[in-house]
């Protein structure tokens, strides 16, 4: 009998029980809350705009914020094929490329994001002067809680197979209300130059 043979194999670790559940949703409404406060901390009478943008080789710091949140929004859908591919939900072999290429795919969306935010939650801060800036707005918060959600859901592991779906498809549908009441607002409204 070889030692291999006598060595049990590792019994597979059990759920986590719906109590685990609190923790994300928790973390997503502390930083939800968190960036709304701090952006109503920094709300400027509308037309009175701060000087110290971001815009990088933007005409103005809008386009970029248009596009910036566009890619972010392109790469975040390929997120959503990637991750059916890791899951084997695509009708072709999973290489072992894609799931690496799925993780910096998402930085690189989160990282798109950031000087988005700077413009608009420290610089603009939170706005309510129409319903469309209202949802964007609420919509802002939301997407920095439901990545954090996210991340947590896939860090912890254990949690029931429909959890993960349920928090990346949460942050997917808040990234495209985000970029609805504003990207997708001003290309109509200006096009979409740079």
């Amino acid at each position: 009998m070889s030692s291999a043979a006598a060595t049990p194999l590792p019994q597979p670790q059990p759920r986590r029980s719906g109590a685990w559940l609190l923790l994300p949703l928790a973390a997503f409404a502390l930083v939800a809350l968190t960036v709304g406060l701090t952006a109503r901390e920094k709300t400027i009478s509308p037309g009175a705009y701060p000087s110290n943008y971001i815009r990088l080789f933007f005409s103005d710091p809008l386009h970029l914020k248009a596009w910036f949140a566009t890619a972010a929004l392109a790469l975040a859908a390929f997120q959503l094929f990637t991750a059916a591919w890791i899951f084997r939900k695509l009708p072709f072999r999973r290489p072992n490329w894609v799931a690496p290429l799925h993780r910096w795919s998402g930085r690189l969306a989160f990282a798109l994001t950031l000087p988005v935010a700077y413009n608009c939650v420290f610089l603009l801060g939170f706005q309510t002067t129409t319903n469309r800036v209202l949802i964007h707005s609420l919509l802002g918060c939301a997407v920095y809680g439901a990545f954090t959600a996210k991340i947590l859901v896939v860090r912890i592991h254990r949690y029931p197979a429909w959890v993960l779906p349920v928090a990346g498809s949460l942050l997917f549908g808040t990234l495209i209300g985000v970029w609805y009441t504003s990207a997708l607002w001003f290309f109509r409204l200006v096009g979409v130059g740079l």
